[in-house]
């Protein structure tokens, strides 16, 4: 645990605007009250921008699926939801960092499926971003964009 967050943190003081993902797995058999507060832990310490988050479920002919402490679902879906809810603060907090900016470069990817006047695009550590402008003018393209709003997952701002 230790070493892993000094790795993260040396990772954040070389490249401050580095992108820090991962995945968690709610639930597998044998995971305690213990092991899982661990794992809110390390969310805590390292703030992912994105997780990629999962209950267990047994799979056929695998080893853990016989295994005989199994959590019940209803456990799985609460530290789950936990895990989710800290997982969006997180990455709010980390997509707030954008807010204000002017020099946030985003590559043009496509149109916004829900804003008929709106294009997307992602920024160079993978942040979605959703701004006014015309697809076919800046698709393909690399634009400077002013973050104005942020959301967990996605920002919004303006072409400069």
């Amino acid at each position: 645990f230790d070493s892993y967050i000094r790795i993260i943190h040396k990772i954040g003081q070389k490249a401050p605007q580095a992108s820090i993902c991962g995945d968690v797995i709610v639930g597998f058999p044998g995971e305690t009250d213990a092991a899982f507060q661990r794992t809110l832990d390390v969310m805590s310490a390292v703030k992912f921008d994105n997780l990629n988050t999962f209950a267990y479920s047994p799979r056929p002919n695998t080893e853990a699926a016989l295994w005989k402490n199994q959590i019940p679902d209803d456990i799985k879906s609460e530290r789950l939801q936990i895990v989710q809810r800290l997982a969006a603060e997180h990455a709010l907090e980390r997509s707030e960092r954008y807010c204000d900016r002017d020099d946030v470069e985003v590559l043009v990817e496509d149109r916004n499926p829900r804003n008929v006047g709106q294009v997307m695009g992602r920024t160079r550590q993978g942040r979605q971003v959703f701004f006014d402008g015309e697809y076919d003018d800046l698709k393909g393209r690399l634009v400077k964009v002013k973050i104005e709003g942020a959301r967990p997952w996605s920002l919004e701002g303006r072409i400069m």
